[in-house]
């Protein structure tokens, strides 16, 4: 088994990832189905609400796609899981926060790892960079689409084009990461998010992330008429839920509220 599990949190409702592949953490076919099925069961077990993601040791979150494996003959655009590469960068419905725990190096495909996550929090000393140009392929498990995304178009190119290493401070600079901390802190920081969103309403929170994923890049009105008219079935569940109404009857009432999840 290259990637580990165990469930913890405030009310133990936040699975655990780590990806522990010595030296580097690197992902091939193999662990890509691993991580997949571990995403599989975060989405559907409903005693889970989040998960923390994050990289055995302290030098590599992950160096991305394993060159030795491809040195041996796995192909460049090997079928790596339903969820795509490393289970999750093409896994879009699971429904439930991820948050990438950077713990180092972030290279290639474990930068497009940790950009498919909800949310990233980086130690102090990751570095990232996508360096696919530099061994003559492209970072095509998000990195092409997700960096575009989040920063300026020149700093976006700059990265892709020349692969070079970008500090996590860099990265909060431009709101790529969330938080970057001293790497003593780290899990610690990432559970901290999880419990925080783990007080809200559970299907609010898959609304949010329904809602936010199937609206980007739309223009504010096509948007608005896909909220109102469209295919969002994590939203109208919300919409009708007991949560829906126990959440303004809790504030009103002065207490917690109680969720349900339904």
């Amino acid at each position: 088994m290259t990637v580990h599990t165990e469930v913890g949190g405030v009310n133990g409702s936040t699975l655990i990832v780590t990806l522990d592949v010595p030296k580097a953490n690197a992902v091939n076919v193999a662990t890509s189905m691993e991580l997949y099925e571990v995403f599989v069961r975060l989405r559907d077990d409903s005693t889970l609400r989040s998960a923390v993601l994050t990289g055995a040791g302290e030098r590599f979150f992950s160096a991305g796609w394993d060159l030795k494996a491809a040195a041996q003959g796995e192909a460049i655009d090997a079928e790596h899981s339903p969820g795509g590469f490393a289970g999750l960068t093409e896994f879009f419905d699971v429904g439930k926060p991820v948050i990438a725990a950077v713990n180092g190096l972030a290279f290639g495909g474990g930068f497009e790892l940790a950009l498919s996550a909800d949310l990233i929090v980086a130690a102090d000393h990751a570095e990232f960079a996508l360096p696919e140009v530099q061994i003559g392929i492209v970072a095509d498990s998000g990195g092409l689409l997700r960096i575009p995304a989040r920063v300026p178009r020149a700093i976006a190119l700059e990265w892709l084009l020349t692969g070079r290493r970008v500090t996590a401070d860099e990265l909060l600079r431009w709101g790529v990461v969330n938080r970057v901390v001293p790497a003593g802190e780290l899990l610690a920081s990432a559970l901290e998010l999880a419990d925080a969103i783990e007080q809200c309403a559970p299907l609010a929170i898959a609304a949010a992330l329904e809602v936010v994923r199937k609206t980007d890049g739309m223009a504010t009105d096509e948007a608005f008429a896909l909220l109102r008219n469209g295919d969002l079935p994590a939203y109208r569940a919300m919409q009708h839920s007991e949560d829906a109404l126990e959440g303004p009857r809790a504030f009103a009432e002065k207490r917690t509220p109680e969720w349900k999840g339904r």
